[in-house]
């Protein structure tokens, strides 16, 4: 459970100082290039790209690679499947372009959320995108306890062994998971309860216009980060259209 807890970008680095509604759409802009398409150029250089932009995030990188191995592990399993039960001979090419590409719609958005301020996110949507507060506020403040249910999670294991409920075993613990997501659930929605009260109570919601502590412009420099994602995309694309390549993932 410790992958609940959230990564923390270095809020001075570059991308990290990006305004977060820029930077959202160009993560959409890179994720849209790789669904239009399965070809290993496109794939390769989106994800060369994104690993060239690593270093302007300020993500750590030992929390940030433990986080990708299950996305590895799944990129290496979809390249060996297309590899092996491709219908033509271009099968390894195939593999490796759909894992490719996996591997880039996660990363771009996992390198968009992770140096995004959940605060940050939910004064811009109700600054530019006039979402509504009731519902904004409510989802920062879900996303603001998220962290919890990892600490939940232990301590509900250690209680549960305490009271000779749950086995220390592997087998043990496999069997006991049912009932552990169950008191889990069961506390979620308990915290849920108080703290919906309690902003309640603090007016959260009661007014149609609230007014934003902290009020943000869109900057030539967020717009410059917006531009960079779609040359990247329009780049990708044109030198797969030009190498012949570029295979649409529907063909009509």
């Amino acid at each position: 459970m410790k992958l609940i807890a959230p990564l923390e970008a270095r809020r001075s680095a570059p991308l990290a100082r990006a305004h977060p509604l820029p930077k959202l759409a160009s993560a959409f802009v890179l994720m849209a290039a790789l669904f239009a398409t399965v070809d290993l150029v496109t794939s390769g250089i989106v994800v060369g790209a994104l690993a060239l932009a690593f270093p302007f995030t300020g993500l750590p990188v030992g929390p940030f690679a433990r986080r990708l191995l299950p996305l590895l592990s799944a990129a290496v399993g979809i390249a060996a499947f297309n590899t092996v039960f491709a219908a033509n001979a271009t099968g390894v090419a195939g593999g490796a372009a759909a894992a490719l590409r996996l591997v880039g719609i996660s990363v771009a958005g996992i390198l968009a959320v992770a140096t995004i301020d959940p605060t940050d996110l939910a004064d811009a949507l109700i600054q530019h995108l006039r979402a509504s507060p009731r519902f904004v506020l409510g989802a920062l403040a879900a996303w603001r306890l998220a962290p919890l249910f990892g600490q939940e999670w232990v301590t509900l294991g250690l209680a549960r062994r305490a009271r000779g409920i749950e086995a220390e075993s592997g087998v043990g613990r496999l069997t006991s998971f049912p009932g552990r997501t169950f008191g889990l659930l069961v506390g979620a929605i308990r915290r849920a309860t108080r703290l919906a009260l309690a902003m309640d109570t603090r007016g959260f919601g009661r007014r149609r216009c609230r007014t934003l502590a902290r009020p943000r412009p869109i900057r030539a420099y967020d717009l410059a980060v917006l531009a960079a994602a779609i040359l990247v995309a329009a780049g990708a694309t044109g030198v797969s259209i030009a190498a012949g390549t570029w295979r649409p993932l529907f063909a009509f």
